[in-house]
């Protein structure tokens, strides 16, 4: 007997929930329950301003950034745009430098004007050869050399993860470009832009569909007790869906700690890291991105931490003990038939938010045709 209020629950009212709930209403007609433990939509992606009235992510910088028009299209039916181009710089031996590494960054250290040929060629003599590099050290001493290593990647990793980039996959590092050019942007997406409004005005307009119940500080399993659902949409961490049966799955937490101050801005850039000084990774002074009009600041200081009870589970760690764990709980997934695992905990994967939305989207149109087919 299904539910007589809901055919299809959505566990989690962040991208992948959101897009699926909206997918599902507008183009199925279905009735669709979101529940989410938290206070509030949009998942980490969620702003909101603070005492002093600055915009703020609250769970950390969300930098979106796409090469698709497809989830383009999609996301601007429910926002308009604010274009930037984010630019982080990295704090180290008692200065700024031009972070990711490129041209620039090569004068700082020569303390000249230089070349790009100079460059090339330089960081050919600096690299270790490694064909196939099969961490994340590797992957950076691969590319620039150990001197760089050490003073932009490695001990920022070990603050991140709590682990060597020896013991990481190597694409966490190489996540990070290196250029011979002045190119100083952080991405290279072609679509580079925040919400105009935000993103937690963007979320309440893709949930707005009547077809669509939001229920937020509720937990999934005290919804599900009597009723039967069509479909199940679940976007949280994929251990605590099968009651970590298998131990739990390995997570990096965050604490974050805002400073208001009265001046217009304090650091010259949206993120400076500090790969070496200092407990926390980096100042976040999203002003920059959003481009909010406000005589005051607040800068957030971020601070990795282990993830235990009562705290948000926001990185998965990518490593192969983890994977090997989480291979266990994907196969337990992959025979839960009326089940949808999607997202970031869901799946284990770090994923950037147009991905989430295109995982999202391309799951929509294989539980059409499932749903159609039933009935």
């Amino acid at each position: 007997m299904s539910s007589p209020e809901h055919d299809v629950l959505v566990v989690g009212a962040g991208f992948a929930g959101a897009v699926l709930a909206e997918r599902l209403a507008t183009q199925c007609n279905l009735r669709v329950l979101v529940v989410d433990r938290r206070s509030h939509p949009a998942g980490n992606a969620y702003d909101a301003p603070d005492k002093a009235g600055v915009l703020l992510h609250v769970h950390g910088p969300h930098y979106f950034r796409t090469n698709s028009d497809r989830i383009i299209a999609y996301l601007s039916q429910f926002t308009e745009w604010h274009h930037v181009e984010y630019k982080i710089l990295s704090w180290s031996d008692g200065r700024h430098w031009q972070f990711p590494i490129n041209l620039t960054t090569f004068e700082q250290l020569l303390g000249r004007s230089s070349t790009s040929g100079e460059m090339e060629e330089t960081l050919a003599e600096w690299r270790v050869p490694i064909a196939s590099p099969a961490n994340s050290e590797e992957m950076i001493i691969s590319q620039v050399g150990g001197a760089l290593y050490e003073k932009f990647f490695k001990n920022y990793t070990r603050k991140q993860w709590k682990r060597d980039p020896s013991e990481l996959d190597a694409s966490v590092c190489g996540r990070i470009p290196v250029r011979t050019n002045r190119d100083d942007r952080y991405l290279t997406e072609k679509f580079q832009a925040l919400p105009r409004f935000g993103y937690t005005k963007m979320f309440e307009r893709i949930l707005a569909d009547p077809r669509i119940t939001l229920r937020l500080n509720t937990d999934y399993r005290d919804v599900l007790a009597g009723r039967n659902f069509a479909h199940t949409v679940y976007s949280g961490a994929i251990d605590e869906y099968f009651g970590c049966c298998f131990g739990q799955l390995p997570y990096r937490s965050l604490r974050f700690e805002p400073e208001t101050l009265e001046q217009e801005y304090y650091q010259p850039v949206v993120q400076v890291n500090y790969p070496n000084d200092f407990e926390f990774t980096r100042i976040v002074e999203i002003k920059h991105a959003t481009g909010q009009k406000i005589p005051v600041t607040t800068i957030v200081r971020e601070y990795p931490q282990d993830y235990l009870p009562g705290r948000e589970a926001y990185y998965p760690v990518p490593a192969p003990d983890a994977r090997a764990l989480y291979a266990r709980y994907e196969e337990l997934a992959a025979a839960e038939r009326d089940v949808s695992f999607v997202g970031r905990l869901a799946t284990y994967r770090y994923y950037n938010m147009d991905q989430v939305v295109g995982m999202a989207l391309s799951e929509f149109e294989r539980l059409r045709l499932k749903l159609e087919t039933r009935s």
